[in-house]
Protein backbone atom coordinates (compact mmCIF):
# COMPACT_ATOMS: atom_id res chain seq x y z
CA UNK A 1 0.00 0.00 0.00
CA UNK A 2 1.11 3.32 -0.73
CA UNK A 3 0.86 6.18 1.39
CA UNK A 4 0.04 9.46 0.26
CA UNK A 5 0.59 12.38 2.16
CA UNK A 6 -2.48 13.15 3.21
CA UNK A 7 -2.73 9.77 4.79
CA UNK A 8 0.12 10.24 7.11
CA UNK A 9 -0.99 13.99 8.24
CA UNK A 10 -4.07 12.97 9.67
CA UNK A 11 -4.98 16.25 12.09
CA UNK A 12 -3.38 18.90 13.83
CA UNK A 13 -3.02 19.22 17.41
CA UNK A 14 -4.68 22.24 19.12
CA UNK A 15 -4.03 22.42 22.86
CA UNK A 16 -2.37 25.29 24.94
CA UNK A 17 1.28 24.02 24.68
CA UNK A 18 1.18 23.69 21.31
CA UNK A 19 0.06 26.73 20.54
CA UNK A 20 2.79 28.48 22.41
CA UNK A 21 4.94 27.05 20.30
CA UNK A 22 3.45 28.49 17.03
CA UNK A 23 5.66 31.31 17.70
CA UNK A 24 8.82 29.42 17.79
CA UNK A 25 7.74 28.37 13.95
CA UNK A 26 6.94 24.58 15.69
CA UNK A 27 3.48 22.84 14.58
CA UNK A 28 2.48 20.13 15.77
CA UNK A 29 0.26 16.95 14.22
CA UNK A 30 -1.55 13.65 14.77
CA UNK A 31 0.07 11.06 12.39
CA UNK A 32 -0.18 7.76 11.20
CA UNK A 33 1.76 5.32 13.57
CA UNK A 34 3.90 3.57 11.05
CA UNK A 35 5.01 6.67 9.56
CA UNK A 36 8.79 7.59 10.39
CA UNK A 37 10.37 11.38 9.93
CA UNK A 38 11.42 11.13 6.61
CA UNK A 39 7.58 10.67 5.40
CA UNK A 40 6.36 12.90 7.83
CA UNK A 41 8.94 15.84 6.74
CA UNK A 42 8.10 15.33 2.90
CA UNK A 43 4.47 15.27 3.47
CA UNK A 44 4.25 18.39 5.23
CA UNK A 45 6.29 20.09 2.49
CA UNK A 46 3.68 18.87 0.24
CA UNK A 47 0.66 19.58 1.96
CA UNK A 48 1.31 22.92 3.24
CA UNK A 49 4.23 24.10 0.66
CA UNK A 50 7.01 25.49 2.96
CA UNK A 51 9.94 23.61 4.28
CA UNK A 52 10.74 21.52 7.06
CA UNK A 53 14.00 21.90 9.40
CA UNK A 54 13.03 19.25 11.99
CA UNK A 55 10.89 16.77 13.26
CA UNK A 56 10.54 15.33 16.28
CA UNK A 57 7.86 12.01 16.83
CA UNK A 58 6.39 11.25 20.33
CA UNK A 59 4.43 8.27 20.85
CA UNK A 60 1.05 8.59 22.82
CA UNK A 61 -0.05 6.36 25.17
CA UNK A 62 -3.53 5.60 25.42
CA UNK A 63 -5.52 6.40 28.64
CA UNK A 64 -7.65 4.59 30.86
CA UNK A 65 -11.01 5.27 31.24
CA UNK A 66 -14.20 3.93 32.54
CA UNK A 67 -18.13 3.83 31.59
CA UNK A 68 -19.76 3.04 35.03
CA UNK A 69 -18.28 -0.90 35.78
CA UNK A 70 -16.64 -0.96 32.27
CA UNK A 71 -12.56 -0.19 31.81
CA UNK A 72 -10.66 0.52 28.64
CA UNK A 73 -8.28 1.87 26.93
CA UNK A 74 -8.00 4.94 24.58
CA UNK A 75 -6.14 4.18 21.46
CA UNK A 76 -2.14 4.89 21.42
CA UNK A 77 -1.26 7.41 18.83
CA UNK A 78 1.44 9.26 17.03
CA UNK A 79 2.45 13.01 17.43
CA UNK A 80 4.93 15.01 15.20
CA UNK A 81 6.51 18.02 16.44
CA UNK A 82 7.57 19.76 13.19
CA UNK A 83 10.01 22.79 12.92
CA UNK A 84 9.82 24.79 9.90
CA UNK A 85 13.53 26.18 8.60
CA UNK A 86 14.32 30.06 9.01
CA UNK A 87 13.07 31.07 5.49
CA UNK A 88 10.00 29.18 5.25
CA UNK A 89 6.39 30.93 5.23
CA UNK A 90 3.59 30.06 7.70
CA UNK A 91 1.17 27.27 7.39
CA UNK A 92 -2.05 29.51 6.70
CA UNK A 93 -4.18 27.26 8.79
CA UNK A 94 -2.67 28.03 12.10
CA UNK A 95 -2.48 31.88 10.78
CA UNK A 96 -5.76 32.83 12.77
CA UNK A 97 -4.65 30.84 16.30
CA UNK A 98 -1.53 33.38 17.29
Amino acid sequence: MVKTAQDIILKPVITEASMEDLRAGKYTFRVLRTANKTEIKDAVEKIFGVKVAKVNTIHMRGRSRRMGRYEGTTPSWKKAIVTLAEGSKTISFFDGMI
